[in-house]
């Protein structure tokens, strides 16, 4: 095992007042760290989730209140149909495996996105899952699951001129605490840290009206290489930012 997944305790050089409460994470490079190894593009994906499981754990054993995971994109359904249905089968058996220990760490699953197009078995896991987890008071775990933000936000409209239409709203009523009612992740604070692995310099339609003022970290790691060294390296680099939220 790499050294630095082993740090349990909050590094030293980290100051907790000053942790973000909520991190986002565009896990990049799973195809790609595969590769670079002669494997299918598959055994990324299941070193992937490994990294995710380490991250949340890490994530709670520094303090931070809530991890939300870009899983799986609206426009990842044009990957090839073998991966796709491997991403599918893999989320399935993840919640089955992992749920009793979510209950026990006293983790609260969520998941945001189209959820209606996604496999009938692999909703049904879903639901069990958030709601044999609902009352937990520990970390907050959003998945983001045939997620994009355009269509999050296309959907928050059509909602929204439903009421008006309806005339159960008004349009100078319309407001961001109104329009944030209609969202996937409405409850849901919003991210002050997003992260983003394989060296991308993009957000790829994530929570385009969530991370409005979030702290964006870029690393050139893969995901699967991902580790607690990585993200105590990414929280320095947070710690050094000022944030001004547009005033001076």
């Amino acid at each position: 095992m790499n050294q630095g997944t082993c740090l349990q305790d909050l590094p030293v050089d980290l100051k907790p007042e000053k942790l973000p409460r909520h991190v986002a994470v565009i896990m990049d490079g799973n195809g790609r760290w595969a590769k670079n190894r002669g494997l299918p593009r598959i055994m990324g994906h299941r070193r992937g989730v490994e990294v995710l499981k380490d991250l949340l754990r890490c994530c709670k054993d520094w303090g931070i209140e809530a991890l939300t995971a870009y899983a799986f994109s609206s426009e990842n359904w044009g990957r090839p149909l073998e991966e796709v249905n491997f991403l599918m089968t893999l989320f399935e058996k993840v919640l089955c495996r992992e749920l009793k220990e979510m209950v026990a760490e006293d983790v609260q699953i969520r998941f945001v996105g189209n959820l209606s197009s996604l496999p009938l078995s692999l909703q049904t896991e879903i639901k069990r899952s958030v709601e044999t987890t609902g009352q937990n008071q520990g970390i907050k775990f959003t998945v983001a699951t045939n997620y994009g933000g355009r269509q999050e936000i296309i959907q928050a409209c059509r909602a929204i001129a439903t009421q008006v239409q309806e005339g159960l709203l008004k349009p100078e009523e319309i407001n961001e605490a109104i329009f944030e009612k209609y969202l996937y992740t409405t409850g849901i604070s919003h991210p002050d840290l997003l992260i983003r692995t394989s060296g991308e310099m993009r957000i790829s339609n994530f929570l385009l009206w969530q991370i409005a003022y979030s702290e964006i970290y870029v690393t050139e790691t893969f995901w699967p290489d991902f580790n607690r060294a990585e993200f105590h390296r990414a929280l320095c680099a947070y710690q050094q930012r000022e944030r001004r939220f547009g005033k001076i």
